[in-house]
């Protein structure tokens, strides 16, 4: 993890001097309407959606939420001891937390308690509080208390269903689903809805992990393949697949949106996740994987770019790769018009690799002018000014879409983790008295559900699987492979290049004389050697 995170925050940062990503402010000091304290505690379904004016609003002290240990600033809750915010989490007969204060809680609480031992704690305080163990308990109170405490169940199994891949959860989840659903149909039929969705929703996450393994599979096997038979794969190449910029565009759309669909928000905390001071000597997360999804697709983004690197050096003839990047430029424009800005970015750093720019003679052929204004508008400077500009606008053009294609907006994505991770370091977790500092934790919530609502976009393209499965397992060139390529059609141009010319071509060919050696290395070998006729035995 620790390398995966250095990695990803290895890309270009802003400009020095410019304004910081985030500024720790207070959330906005909304004070509660008449009408807004007349409906609580009945709250508006969870939409995924806090923005700036409302994502607080309805927390206010009410005797119920008179828990000491909660600390407000103008009625918003600004900082608590954990134990107050998990009875702050609890529902009861006369009060249900805000739905923003559930999400919010639920994906920072990870940071302190691990979530099978907060579920445990909230299921002991219902157990308790509603008397839910007692057989002589009030049945019209457990009738009122139910639907409640079904609902922030249903609400933590639909938002984080990925904690209760722990068979602890399950456990305490089954215990206290057993005790309301006891002796009433309703509620039986409630919990059998909400458990039966739960498992579909953990099916799907199952379904894709294993997908994601044989898409690697079958991009290891081509490997091999191109080994034992390179003739038969060299004239594949993403032209001779398709040479429509549009259609490629809306498949990589498709593989974008997938995969950020299977994103839970909690993965946003976990990656970033330390030793809690107040935790003892470990994480809270320590024992198991965090962030595999959101790793998983950081890793699509790098194969995009060195598919983009490999697709320009692969052809021998200067005008062949001058076609190629003239190709992905106008695959590049039609991500920017849909809204795909990742796979954007991932095109526009792909022709940024050295081995691509330092084609200048390929790049003399190339009209620049539409390439220009794409790399303007993901511009860094200014702490990428241009970019966030557009991202604000294919926002607001989703919040008002009359079509699904107006919808999809897919952000930047190491932008957007760079800028969590630098919210997450530039504010403290807990204040000095030991409180959680909850006002940092807003502004985490606002920008993680603002991603909830654009990962839940379905794609309303047509699916093409012959250019998905080439995008998905096509063979990529190592960077050693891409400078080769690079220096076999537009030789070195100073001795430093020309050594490390010598020193590539030397290396190659020695392990082409392995028989240990790995396939994929092989496998550039032969594809170099038979792309490169010119290149020479000596």
């Amino acid at each position: 993890m620790a390398k995966f995170l250095a990695e990803l925050l290895g890309c270009t940062l802003p400009d020095k001097g410019t304004p910081p990503l985030f500024e720790c402010r207070s959330q906005p000091h909304l004070r509660p309407s008449s009408k807004q304290r007349d409906n609580m505690p009945q709250t508006p379904p969870f939409t995924g959606q806090l923005n700036t004016s409302s994502y607080n609003k309805n927390l206010y002290q009410t005797k119920e939420e008179g828990y000491p240990g909660l600390y407000y600033h103008d009625n918003n809750l600004v900082s608590g001891s954990l134990e107050a915010l998990i009875h702050h989490l609890v529902p009861t007969v006369d009060y249900y937390p805000d739905r923003t204060y559930i999400f919010t809680f639920l994906l920072s609480s990870r940071l302190f308690i691990h979530p099978y031992e907060l579920m445990s704690k909230v299921c002991h305080l219902c157990m308790e509080q509603q008397r839910l163990s007692d057989p002589q308990a009030d049945k019209m109170r457990v009738r009122k208390i139910a639907p409640k405490i079904l609902q922030l169940l249903t609400e933590w199994t639909e938002t984080f269903p990925y904690d209760f891949r722990d068979e602890r959860m399950m456990r305490s989840l089954k215990e206290l689903t057993h005790r309301l659903a006891s002796g009433d149909e309703v509620y039986r039929k409630a919990v059998g809805q909400m458990s039966q969705g739960l498992i579909r929703r953990l099916t799907v996450l199952s379904q894709y992990e294993e997908a994601l393994v044989k898409i690697n599979a079958t991009a290891a096997e081509r490997l091999t393949a191109l080994k034992a038979k390179p003739q038969a794969a060299i004239q594949r190449d993403m032209l001779s697949i398709c040479n429509d910029p549009f259609t490629v565009a809306q498949q990589l759309t498709h593989i974008e949106l997938e995969r950020l669909s299977y994103i839970g928000p909690e993965e946003f905390v976990q990656a970033f996740v330390q030793k809690d001071p107040l935790d003892n000597d470990k994480s809270c997360f320590s024992d198991r994987k965090k962030a595999s999804n959101l790793e998983a697709y950081v890793e699509w983004f790098n194969r995009l770019s060195y598919l983009v690197a490999t697709e320009i050096c692969m052809p021998v003839k200067k005008k062949h790769r001058a076609r190629v990047i003239e190709f992905f430029i106008d695959v590049a424009r039609e991500c920017f018009n849909i809204g795909n800005f990742n796979s954007l970015m991932a095109i526009i750093s792909g022709m940024n690799m050295s081995p691509v720019s330092r084609l200048k003679k390929t790049w003399s052929k190339v009209k620049t002018a539409k390439f220009d204004i794409l790399e303007h508008q993901m511009d860094p400077s200014s702490n990428f000014y241009n970019y966030r500009t557009a991202l604000r606008g294919a926002t607001q053009r989703s919040i008002t879409a009359n079509s699904s294609r107006e919808k999809i907006v897919i952000p930047f994505f190491s932008l957007l983790i760079k800028d969590i991770y630098f919210l997450n370091e530039g504010c403290a977790n807990r204040l000095q008295n030991g409180h959680i500092n909850f006002e940092k934790f807003w502004e985490l919530a606002k920008q993680v559900s603002e991603f909830m609502t654009w990962k839940k976009v379905e794609c309303p393209f047509e699916k093409d699987r012959k250019i998905l499965q080439y995008l998905l397992t096509a063979p990529v060139f190592t960077e050693d492979a891409l400078y080769l390529a690079s220096y076999e059609s537009e030789g070195p141009e100073n001795n430093m290049e020309k050594d490390r010319w010598k020193s590539l071509r030397s290396s190659l060919f020695s392990r082409l004389e392995l028989v240990e050696e790995s396939p994929r290395e092989l496998t550039e070998g032969y594809f170099l050697l038979l792309q490169h006729h010119t290149l020479k035995f000596n």
